[in-house]
């Protein structure tokens, strides 16, 4: 069991109130007990500290969105919060993408640990992909599964027209990245981050992102930053070199896109679809397009009182999508 140091550093560490200290000499504990063969009391300990670990941050959670919520917090015009409910479950993704969410949400849950071994989890994320894809639902899937906080980030707070103001902006909300735990999107990165020497580049946005990169690269809290684009092309390259892991997303292929469309339409019991020939006339949609599609014929079922919705419904809402996708790119 454990040694008198780590009994002694146990009873320090609770005492001075440093919970980081406590749950990393507790793995250290387990780890000794696993060395000796103690697989069961291992296991039985790296579960009570990451159990304790998600309580934790639920609080911190709320005590976080209070806390950045009040009216004269210097973060409440730059930042938009919410406690999302989404999980990864309820997202149709490619399984390859998948996996390297899975990856970060578990780096992410065992933060002690990784530190307790002078590891250092992902902490920054690029989300590329066109419109449609599911990079914000994905963010906001991510601060659901590890139970925290979303700060978007509101650019049009962020972004203003004095000279120096727009990088003192960005300081303060990594000043709270540092202060306060949460998933932190920059949604519509492009905004800021496009790249140096384009010719939509001017000195101020210039020196915003120089700001940027220094501060996604030394941040060295416990949070997650999390930027989503539709034009990952017209990113500056050196920012590629600065996030922890990159996500490319795409169109979902017919697969992908039968998968949505049994998902949305799953509280359709009494309706029999033909959900290859839906995927099929889909070609090209978006996740948000077909989750529209199927929204769609729903609302016009229950207004028009009818009891269900055919596939050939679900085939007319698809070309009206695609006639209105067409209008609104010319």
């Amino acid at each position: 069991m454990a040694s008198g140091a780590q009994i002694k550093a146990l009873l320090k560490s609770h005492a001075d109130g440093d919970d980081s200290q406590f749950y990393a000499v507790a793995l250290q504990v387990a780890a000794a007990e696993a060395r000796k063969g103690h697989a069961d009391v291992a296991r039985e300990l790296r579960d009570l500290v990451e159990n304790s670990r998600k309580r934790e941050s639920r609080h911190e959670a709320k005590e976080n969105i209070l806390h950045i919520a009040q009216p004269d917090s210097e973060l409440s015009d730059l930042l938009t919060m919410s406690e999302p409910t989404t999980r990864l479950s309820e997202l149709v993704l490619d399984e390859a993408v998948l996996a390297r969410i899975r990856r970060i949400l578990s780096e992410q849950s065992h933060l002690d640990r990784l530190k307790s071994h002078a590891l250092r989890p992902r902490q920054s994320l690029l989300l590329t992909g066109p419109p449609g894809c599911g990079k914000t639902l994905t963010a906001s899937a991510i601060a659901g599964e590890l139970a925290l906080p979303l700060f978007v980030v509101r650019l049009e707070s962020l972004i203003t027209r004095f000279l120096g103001e727009t990088a003192t902006k960005l300081r303060r909300i990594f000043d709270g990245v540092e202060r306060f735990r949460g998933v932190y999107l920059f949604d519509e990165f492009d905004s800021i981050g496009m790249a140096r020497g384009s010719e939509h580049d001017v000195g101020e946005m210039r020196r915003v992102l120089n700001s940027f990169l220094v501060l996604v690269e030394t941040q060295r809290g416990n949070s997650l930053v999390i930027a989503a684009t539709n034009h990952g092309h017209k990113l500056d390259r050196a920012l590629f070199r600065r996030f922890d892991d990159i996500i490319e997303m795409g169109l979902p292929d017919k697969e992908l896109a039968e998968r949505t469309y049994r998902e949305r339409l799953a509280g359709q019991k009494k309706n029999k679809f033909n959900y290859a020939k839906l995927a099929e006339a889909s070609d090209g949609l978006s996740f948000a397009e077909i989750t529209r599609v199927c929204e769609e014929g729903i609302k016009e079922m229950l207004i028009q009182d009818r009891q269900t919705l055919s596939t050939e419904d679900l085939m007319r809402m698809i070309s009206e999508r695609r006639v209105f996708l067409n209008r609104r790119s010319h």
